[in-house]
């Protein structure tokens, strides 16, 4: 979460800010080079997007890119690494599968390419950090960052670009938060700041903004893709008992052609209606983290070249995945926050041709996803980590033993694991090292994750029971300002979406000059004050009612006539 002190939005995060100002004159970057070398090397004709990101990355400017999976994100930093002056293109990705595939599609291609991962030798580490010239490419997982050698090593090969892959992850506002990220912007800084691209398949605005604070990104050129689904047709159903969420689940599946996906929150229901849709003459398997590592490549290989018609998994299935033919995405039990599902569902249709995403949901689900939300550990319990580290005399959280910690605090590996997250998150806010501002630090900061997490919870909740289009929902908590319905949803077929927005509007209407001066006050990504919550930014401006996501206080649904008249809202 943007720490309140240092907080900022990429300038001018808007759609049109994809239109940069970067030297991008003809002599700071031959267009026709990049168009020749994208047919020659790649045997790609570019699309606008990543002709803009590879123009700004050539002429020096850090770039923010948003796209889905499969479309083509990695060709616009390898364009620009085979294309820039100096070493090699330095790529963070937590995906080891992804890059060995990248490692072997780029040396098909003639190029060099090497990976740092805990699967090399020290031989293979060797080679690949002794290979300093262009057009060459380093991939490493952001765990590697732990290791002080290796972060001495890749300073001292200079790369020309740095690639960040899934950069949503070094977001404590995302959904998937890792703190080794966290120490890529001190390398960066050890690297002499080259020009970097973030890329990422989904980002809700705060979170764009603090990937490019905890980057130290300056002045990016922001590409944005559509957030829109044309192709997918969604709906949901409150299933008031789990024998009814059994059945909508089986009908959803039975009455639609075509590979799909079905997610759950739990292992156990995974392997349950895997089992029931094989029952149903379905070729259907099952995937959850609770798998050996085998058993799972071969659930997946299944699924992507076609032999398992259904695939029915965990949250642990997905990341890195592009299949465009996945015809429907079924969700048996609501996910933790929008921001996952628009994940997840995205999976659907990517190919262009007609899809669906079925949400299935009863108030158990979002009491379940609040008794998940991470909890807020003891002041007592974060003291006795960092005694422990004090003790071990160890510099970095990454490098100390897990096993020894374990035995020194008491704490059990998630808990322990939680409070050494904490800790690198604060510690990448602070200058200071003083024991007991970094507990207090922690425990706040704890706080701040789990208010957020339950105001997340809250906002799909609000989805699940929308009389309005659902697309639109998704679009607004993703910054798309646009107000057209989708027309495929089932609100809209059903003519819920027409009654609700009519009885918004005459709402507005009904309060004259001062819901005027409302809806022209607060619009989509403003930045406002509230005085009891504080700094927060609207995410969502619709009728009389405005969705503020708030630096302490999460994701907060506020009644826009009471906050103007009680003078409780001011724009800033």
């Amino acid at each position: 979460m943007p720490d309140q002190r240092t907080r900022h939005r990429p300038a001018d995060e808007r759609r049109t800010a994809a239109r940069c100002t970067a030297d991008t004159s003809p002599d700071a970057v031959d267009r026709s080079r990049i168009e020749e070398t994208a047919r020659t090397v790649f045997g790609h004709e570019l699309r606008d997007w990543q002709r803009e990101a590879v123009t700004s990355l050539l002429g020096g400017r850090d770039v923010l890119l948003v796209q889905p999976t499969g479309a083509g994100k990695s060709l616009a930093y390898q364009l620009a690494g085979v294309l820039a002056e100096g070493g090699p293109t330095l790529v963070v990705s937590p995906l080891l599968a992804l890059q060995a595939d990248q490692v072997e599609s780029l040396t098909q291609k003639g190029l060099r390419a090497h990976r740092l991962s805990s699967a090399e030798g020290e031989r293979a580490r060797a080679e690949a950090l002794a290979d300093d010239g262009g057009r060459t490419f380093l991939f490493l997982a952001p765990e590697q960052l732990a290791r002080e050698e290796t972060r001495r090593a890749v300073a001292a090969l200079r790369p020309a670009l740095v690639a960040v892959d899934e950069a949503h992850c070094v977001s404590s506002w995302g959904h998937d938060f890792r703190p080794d990220y966290l120490r890529l912007s001190e390398l960066l800084g050890a690297l002499g700041r080259p020009p970097v691209i973030a890329l990422t398949a989904t980002a809700a605005p705060p979170v764009r903004a603090d990937v490019a604070e905890r980057l130290g990104l300056h002045d990016p050129a922001l590409v944005l893709a559509e957030a829109d689904r044309p192709g997918i047709a969604l709906s949901a159903r409150h299933c008031h008992d789990e024998s009814v969420r059994r059945e909508a689940v089986l009908e959803a599946v039975a009455a639609t052609a075509g590979q799909g996906l079905v997610y759950t929150r739990t292992r156990a229901l995974a392997q349950e209606l895997a089992a029931a849709l094989r029952g149903q003459g379905r070729e259907a398997g099952h995937y959850h983290a609770g798998m050996a590592a085998g058993a799972r490549q071969r659930v997946q290989e299944d699924f992507m070249a076609g032999r398992t018609e259904v695939l029915v998994a965990t949250s642990a299935f997905g990341m890195g995945i592009d299949k465009p033919d996945v015809r429907f995405v079924v969700h048996a039990q609501a996910p933790d926050s929008p921001d996952t599902y628009f994940q997840e569902v995205g999976r659907a249709g990517r190919d262009g041709q007609p899809a669906t995403g079925l949400l299935c949901h009863s108030p158990d689900d979002f009491s379940l996803a609040r008794f998940f939300a991470p909890a807020v550990p003891k002041p007592a319990q974060v003291a006795a980590v960092l005694g422990a580290l004090g003790r071990t005399g160890a510099e970095e959280e990454g490098e100390v033993d897990r096993a020894a910690l374990r035995e020194a605090t008491g704490l059990g590996e998630r808990r322990l694991a939680r409070i050494l997250n904490l800790l690198a998150e604060e510690r990448a806010h602070t200058d200071g090292d003083a024991r007991t501002s970094l507990v207090e630090g922690v425990v706040a900061r704890a706080e701040q994750h789990r208010t957020l997490q339950q105001t997340r919870i809250d906002m799909m909740r609000r989805y699940a029971e929308t009389p309005a289009c659902r697309q639109r929902f998704l679009l607004h908590y993703f910054g798309d300002e646009r107000e057209e319905p989708c027309g495929r949803c089932d609100s809209c077929r059903s003519g819920s979406t027409a009654e609700h927005d009519a009885a918004q509007r005459r709402r507005v209407e009904e309060a004259g000059a001062e819901g005027a001066a409302w809806v022209g006050r607060f619009g989509v990504d403003q930045t406002v004050r509230h005085r009891d919550l504080g700094a927060g930014v609207v995410v969502e401006a619709e009728g009389d009612r405005l969705t503020v996501l708030f630096d302490q206080g999460g994701y907060r649904t506020l009644d826009a006539p009471t906050v103007v008249g009680q003078d409780l809202l001011e724009p800033v």
